[in-house]
C-alpha cells in the first residue's frame, strides 16, 4: 500500500490537533513495516523532516490557498504518485480523489456551539465538512462523545466510523527532577505554588468563567493562576482582560505558548490543572496533567468526562460557583488530591501512541 498523509496544518495554530499530527505520523512510521509512506507537504520548510527515513517519501505541494491544495494540488499528486489510500490527520479530503480516503474528526464544536465559532468556519462546516463526511471511506473520530456527534449531527452510518483515542507523548511519563523543575520554575518565572490553564482561549474554553470562579478563591488562598497558551484564538479578545474586570491581574501569570518539552515541568508544578470546557472532545491537557501526577479539575459533560471519568474533579462548567466550589475542594481537601492523583496517573497509562497508530493503521489497511 502507498498511504499518502495530508499535512498541510503543520503549519497551523499550535494545540492538540498539531500534536496529535506530529505523534501519529511519528508513530505510524516506527511501526511501519511493508507500506510506503508519502508525506504531503505544503510548506518547503518541512522538507527533510523525515529525510531518509525507510519507506518514507517527502513530497512539496507548495503554496495555493487551502481549497486549491486540497481540491486541485492534493489529488493531481495522488494520481501522480499512485497513492492507495489518502489520509488527513485533520478534517477536509479531495472530493475528486480517486483513491480511499479517510480523515480525522477531533469534534463537532461547531455544531454542538454554532455560535462559538467565526461565520467563515461556519460556512465551512455547514457546506463542505458533510462533502467530506460522505467522501470518506472510513472516519476516525478521537472519542465516543465524537462519534455519537458524527452520528447525531452529520447522520454518519456507525460502521463507518472508527474511535481511536489520541495517545500522550512520552515526555509526560516522565518525573523531572527537583533541579530541573526548578530551571523550568526560573525560566519562566512561576511562583513557588499555583493553579494551572493550558490552551488557547476561545468560546468553548469558558475562559470568562474560569476567572470569575477563580477570583472567588484563589487570591483569598495565596494561589495564583498561570495560564499556558492564553492567546486569543478566535473571538475572545474580549475575555482576556477578565482578569483586570476581576480586579485580581496581579494574581495572573501569562508566560505564554509553552513548548511539548515544558510542559512537563509545568503540570508536575502545579497544585492543579483547570479546564471547566464547555465543549472538548477529549482535552489533551487533561491525559498530560494525569501523567504528571497534576489533580485536574473538569467538566462534566462532553469529552472532558469521557477522558477523566473518576480522575478528576468534575463540575458543571456553565456555574461559576461550581466551578469556584470545586477549586476550594482541589486545593483543601487532601483525601480527594490524593484519590485523583492516583487515578489519573493509572488512566494516563490507557493512552499511548503505539495504540492510535497501531489501529489506525489497521483500520487504513482494510480500506
Amino acid at each position: 500500500m502507498r498511504l499518502g498523509i495530508m499535512l498541510r496544518h503543520f503549519d497551523q495554530h499550535e494545540g492538540g490537533v498539531k500534536v496529535y499530527t506530529r505523534e501519529i505520523v511519528r508513530s505510524l512510521i516506527e511501526q511501519n513495516r511493508q507500506h510506503e509512506i508519502v508525506l504531503l507537504f505544503r510548506n518547503r520548510q518541512r522538507l527533510g523532516t523525515y529525510r531518509g527515513v525507510d519507506g518514507v517519501q517527502e513530497v512539496l505541494l507548495e503554496g495555493g490557498p487551502i481549497l486549491l491544495w486540497d481540491q486541485i494540488k492534493v489529488p493531481r499528486a495522488v494520481d501522480k504518485l499512485g497513492i492507495d489510500v489518502l489520509f488527513n490527520p485533520k478534517y477536509s479530503i479531495p472530493l475528486r480523489a480517486k483513491c480511499k480516503t479517510s480523515w480525522v474528526c477531533h469534534g463537532l464544536d461547531w455544531y454542538a456551539m454554532p455560535q462559538a465559532s467565526p461565520l467563515l468556519d461556519r460556512m465551512s462546516h455547514k457546506y463542505l465538512v458533510p462533502r467530506y463526511v460522505t467522501k470518506a471511506d472510513a472516519l476516525i473520530s478521537v472519542s465516543a462523545v465524537t462519534t455519537d456527534h458524527l452520528q447525531k449531527y452529520l447522520s454518519v452510518p456507525r460502521e463507518r466510523i472508527h474511535t481511536i483515542y489520541s495517545g500522550l507523548s512520552d515526555g509526560f511519563r516522565t518525573r523531572l527532577s527537583p533541579e530541573q523543575l526548578e530551571q523550568v520554575r526560573q525560566r519562566f518565572s512561576l511562583p513557588p505554588r499555583f493553579l494551572l490553564y493550558c490552551g488557547a482561549i476561545y468560546p468553548p474554553k469558558n475562559f470568562t468563567r474560569l476567572i470569575q470562579a477563580y477570583a472567588k478563591v484563589g487570591p483569598a488562598q495565596g494561589m495564583p493562576l498561570v495560564i499556558a497558551g492564553g492567546g486569543n484564538r478566535y473571538l475572545s479578545a474580549h475575555e482576556l482582560d477578565e482578569p483586570k474586570r476581576q480586579n485580581i491581574a496581579e494574581w495572573v501569570k501569562w508566560p505564554g505558548w509553552i513548548e511539548n518539552k515544558d510542559l512537563p515541568a509545568f503540570y508536575q508544578l502545579a497544585d492543579g490543572l483547570l479546564l471547566p470546557s464547555l465543549y472538548e472532545s477529549v482535552g489533551m491537557p487533561i491525559m498530560e496533567a494525569m501523567s504528571c501526577g497534576c489533580p485536574v479539575l473538569t467538566s462534566d459533560r462532553f469529552g472532558t468526562k469521557e477522558i477523566a471519568g473518576d480522575a478528576a474533579l468534575l463540575v458543571d462548567p456553565e456555574s461559576v460557583d461550581a466551578i469556584a466550589a470545586g477549586i476550594d475542594q482541589l486545593l483543601n481537601d487532601q483525601e480527594l488530591r490524593t484519590a485523583k492523583i492516583a487515578a489519573g496517573e493509572a488512566r494516563a497509562r490507557q493512552f499511548t501512541w503505539t495504540h492510535t497508530a497501531s489501529e489506525l493503521l489497521r483500520v487504513l489497511e482494510s480500506l
